[in-house]
């Protein structure tokens, strides 16, 4: 029975380091793979491109927007976003035209019920606000 324990925990810790060694060999695998440049994701939720890679301090310089820089430990950086890239969707071409004009005369619906709630063009800023209380009021 002791011996099943022992095989059971020796199991045990077997799988613990080889986890810990897969992770370590993607991570490393990860950060070969960053140069200037490239877009990534901080553990924290920041996304950037890499402008500078400090080794000897472990720091990488991310920019967030153009002129907007900040610098993280090496390790921070987890992922390298991959652009998406959009499917285009396939142009339909209906058989027939009944279709093409059911399609315009519920555009005109929609049109006319959104002209009714837009405000007017030429409207103060008093105005609005009047305008807006006043629609409150009605809805309560």
């Amino acid at each position: 029975m002791t011996i099943l324990l022992f095989v059971l925990l020796g199991l045990f810790v077997f799988m613990m380091f080889r986890r810990n060694k897969k992770t370590q060999q993607q991570q490393a695998k990860l950060q070969s793979e960053f140069e200037p440049g490239v877009e990534v994701m901080t553990s924290f939720g920041l996304f950037g491109r890499i402008v500078n890679i400090d080794e000897a301090e472990n720091k990488v310089t991310l920019e967030l927007s153009p002129g907007n820089t900040a610098t993280v430990h090496r390790q921070a950086v987890t992922k390298i976003v991959e652009p998406v890239v959009a499917a285009e969707e396939p142009t339909v071409v209906p058989d027939d035209a009944s279709s093409l004009t059911t399609e315009k005369v519920n555009a005109e619906n929609t049109d006319s019920a959104a002209a009714v709630n837009e405000a007017p063009i030429n409207e103060t800023p008093e105005e609005t606000l009047r305008r807006l209380n006043d629609e409150g009021k009605k809805d309560s």
